[in-house]
Order: C-alpha cells, then sequence, then structure tokens
C-alpha cells in the first residue's frame, strides 16, 4: 500500500504542477505547455488525446480523480508490455531484446535500428531501458500496444485490383512455423482469380482504350463495349482472362520467395525487388495476355497458338516488349502505395484510435483501396507505354518505338492526357474487384480454417 501511496503522491504533484490556473483541472492547452516545459516529449496530438480518453464527464479537462485513472489505466498497460519485451525477466530491457520481440511480429530490423530505438528511450546512457525509463518515455505517449499496431495495419495484398506491381505480404515467423503462410497466399490466389475473371470486360476495355482510343478515334465505353459484342459476340469480352488468371499464381509464388531473400532492407526495396524478379520471370505472359484481349476472332486458337505465332513471327526478343517501362512502373506504384498507406493509418491511429488499434474492415478497406489506387495513378502512364509497346507489333502498320520517343509521340499528339488513356474502365473496376476479391478471401480463410 506504501507503493500505491506514492504514486498517488506523485500523480497528485504532477496535477498541481500542471493546473497552472488552479481550476483544478488540466485542459488540453495546460497539459501540452506543462508537458513540453517538463522536456517530456510526446507525438503531435497526444495532449488531445489524453484529455478526450480520461474525460468522462465531457468537461474539456481532467479533474484529479479522471487524471489519475488516466494513468493508472495508461501505467498498466505499460507494465504488460514492458513485461512482454523483458524476454530474461532481469528488469531490463537491451537491444536484443527488442529485435527479438519486433521479429516475433514478422519485422526484422538491423542492431543499430534497435539500438536507435533504445537510445531515444534510454536516459542514463546505459544502453538498456528499466522500468522507470520505460515509464517515463511512454506515460504521456498514448500508443497502444505494438502487437496490436502491426497485426491489424499490416499492409495487405489479398485485394487484387488487377494490378501486377503490389508489394508482398511480409509473414510473421510464427504464421511461418504455422504453414498459415501458405493458406493465405492461396485464398489470396484464389481471390484474385474470381475477381479478376468478374472485371475482365472492364479490363479489356482499358487494353483496348491504351492501344487503338486516340484523339481522331475516340473510344467511348458503350461504343466500345458494342464494337466487341458484334465482332465477337458475348465470350470475346473475356478473352485475355485465362492467362491473366494463370499467371497470378507463379507470379505470387516468385514475388514471395524473392520477397523473403531480400526482406532485411526496408519494406519498399524489398518489396520493388521482390516485385521486379517475378515480372522479370513471368514477362512473357504479361506479353501475351495483351496480345490474346486485343485479338480478333480466329485470330489464335488459345494461349499455345498465341506463344507459338509470337515466336515464329517475331522471335523471343518480342516476349519483352515494353519491360523497361513496366519494371520502371513498380517504384512509383510501390512507393506511392506504402506512403500513402502509412499517411492514412498513421492518420487513423493519431484521431480515431480509442480502445484498439484495430480499425474494422471498412477502415482497412478504404485505406487499401486508396493507397493501391493513388498508386495506379502514378504509374499508369508507364502502364500504358508498356501496353502500346507490347501490342505494336500485332498491329498493322504500327511502327516500333522506343519508350522515350513513344512518350514524346503521344505528348505530341494528344496532350498529356493520352498518357491516361482508359483510366475509366481502370477505376470503374476498383470497386467492384476489391469487394469481389474480399468476400473471396473470407470464404477462402475459413475454407482453409485460418482464424483472425
Amino acid at each position: 500500500s506504501r507503493k500505491r501511496g506514492d504514486a498517488s503522491k506523485t500523480y497528485e504533484d504532477l496535477f498541481e504542477k500542471l493546473d497552472t490556473n488552479k481550476d483544478g483541472k488540466v485542459d488540453v492547452a495546460e497539459l501540452r505547455a506543462g508537458l513540453t516545459s517538463m522536456g517530456i516529449t510526446f507525438r503531435k496530438g497526444a495532449a488531445q488525446k489524453i484529455i478526450s480518453s480520461g474525460d468522462k464527464d465531457k468537461d474539456l479537462g481532467l479533474d484529479f480523480e479522471e487524471f489519475s485513472k488516466y494513468l493508472k489505466d495508461h501505467e498498466k498497460k505499460l507494465r504488460l508490455t514492458f513485461k512482454s519485451l523483458d524476454k530474461n525477466n532481469d528488469g531490463r530491457i537491451d537491444h536484443m531484446e527488442v529485435r527479438q520481440s519486433l521479429a516475433d511480429l514478422g519485422m526484422d530490423i538491423n542492431q543499430e535500428e534497435a539500438k536507435k530505438i533504445l537510445q531515444s528511450i534510454d536516459v542514463d546512457g546505459t544502453m538498456t531501458v528499466d522500468w522507470n525509463e520505460w515509464k517515463a518515455h511512454f506515460l504521456f505517449n498514448p500508443a497502444t500496444n505494438l502487437q496490436e499496431i502491426i497485426r491489424y495495419w499490416k499492409h495487405s495484398t489479398v485485394l487484387d485490383i488487377g494490378d501486377s506491381l503490389t508489394i508482398p505480404d511480409e509473414f510473421t515467423e510464427e504464421e511461418k512455423t504455422t504453414g498459415i503462410w501458405w493458406k493465405q497466399l492461396s485464398a489470396g490466389a484464389m481471390a484474385g482469380a474470381v475477381s479478376r475473371t468478374g472485371t475482365a470486360p472492364l479490363d479489356r476495355m482499358k487494353v483496348f482504350m491504351q492501344v487503338h482510343s486516340t484523339k481522331s478515334n475516340k473510344i467511348s465505353l458503350v461504343g466500345g463495349f458494342k464494337q466487341m459484342l458484334k465482332e465477337g459476340g458475348a465470350a470475346s469480352l473475356w478473352r485475355g482472362n485465362g492467362i491473366n488468371v494463370l499467371k497470378i499464381a507463379p507470379e505470387t509464388a516468385i514475388k514471395f520467395m524473392a520477397y523473403e531473400q531480400v526482406r532485411t532492407h526496408e519494406r519498399f526495396i524489398a518489396g520493388s525487388l521482390a516485385g521486379a524478379t517475378a515480372q522479370t520471370a513471368i514477362y512473357p505472359m504479361e506479353v501475351m495476355k495483351t496480345r490474346l484481349t486485343l485479338r480478333k476472332t480466329g485470330q489464335y486458337t488459345g494461349m499455345f497458338d498465341c506463344a507459338k505465332k509470337i515466336l515464329q513471327k517475331e522471335g523471343v526478343k518480342a516476349f519483352y516488349k515494353g519491360y523497361l517501362p513496366n519494371i520502371l512502373g513498380i517504384i512509383p506504384y510501390a512507393g506511392i502505395d506504402l506512403a500513402v498507406y502509412e499517411s492514412l493509418k498513421n492518420a487513423w491511429l493519431a484521431n480515431y484510435a480509442k480502445d484498439s488499434a484495430n480499425p474494422g474492415i471498412l477502415v482497412l478497406l478504404g485505406c487499401g483501396t486508396m493507397s493501391s489506387t493513388c498508386g495506379q495513378l502514378t504509374s499508369y502512364p508507364l502502364a500504358l507505354i508498356r501496353t502500346r509497346m507490347q501490342a505494336a507489333a500485332s498491329i498493322e502498320g504500327a511502327e516500333q518505338m522506343s519508350m522515350n520517343r513513344m512518350v514524346k509521340k503521344i505528348v505530341e499528339k494528344e496532350g498529356f492526357f493520352g498518357l491516361y488513356r482508359g483510366i475509366l474502365p481502370n477505376f470503374m473496376k476498383v470497386i467492384p474487384a476489391v469487394s469481389i476479391s474480399y468476400v473471396v478471401y473470407e470464404y477462402m480463410r475459413s475454407g482453409l480454417g485460418i482464424q483472425k
């Protein structure tokens, strides 16, 4: 009980110190000014968050009772986190324990990074952190438990928006040893197959517009679909879908294996490298997908016939047409996708995370969709150039151009927006694709017995 008395005495002193206008209540401005003058660093918005989470009677400030209750509850959470990090129970956390704990959560950091984390908390320069330092550092940082944030906000590639540039998933050690990873990859691949098939007509329309739509020959959505139906009937709307679905499996597998090899790097670099490796390996399938999507009735009898004809007519190098803009497209896509996702995640955690870091499925789907869409938007011109280069040889009278020359020519003839032909059907398919892949993924999860 003496310990409890000490704690309330400390809380009382602290309360007195913070309550500068002596109205028996600490408001946001007082908390902010008080913490700053005491040299306590805290995150932007932390003062507001402490007041709103502790303010039970909603009078925009904390009286002593509310203030000490907030600190007690928060201290309890901090104590639990401290215990879970202190692996050898010696009452101190060293850099090995920080690394170990993050590795358990699927985040690999090197020794330098672990030391940096420790140094930011370590006051007495011993390169270890004891309970008092831990408490002093986090007491006014309303951070919920680290595991929660990482678990709920893992940027997942379950949402298939039909793009091959997404960064692969990161699996924790636990998921790898229990074999959940392959079930999740299978469920994701299945979800992708169904969602791509469901949105294939819009995808074909996009490719058509990218290649054939110009200022003088504008293709509208309705006009384009009418033309397709007239040329090949309803089934022709799904041309190119077979190979688009087939390439999911090898691409997912190669991406996952490549990512595991380079995961010591930063996520953006490792993800981009893994994406580039997978794209290089399956790129001939990308070229065939474009050719099969654009084919006229009777042009090819199937995938093998298509591959054979390209090989006979144009040789092996045709299978790597448009490879450069495709690989370059990974960088803006992955960079913007991760950056936007992180910003949305941090904004949500700063403003809406009350008792848990779990934002609920709608917020996660929304953030994932918005970040992927922004990624697509930035890399779209490169995707358009890639598709035109892939298709050029199969169009009568079309000249073969380098990437730079093609960009120049499109901008000269059609202006900047010429690089965004087909963006309408592309964005129209985002929401149905995300919805279908999410529903299928959930069914697959319960079918394969993956727990939440």
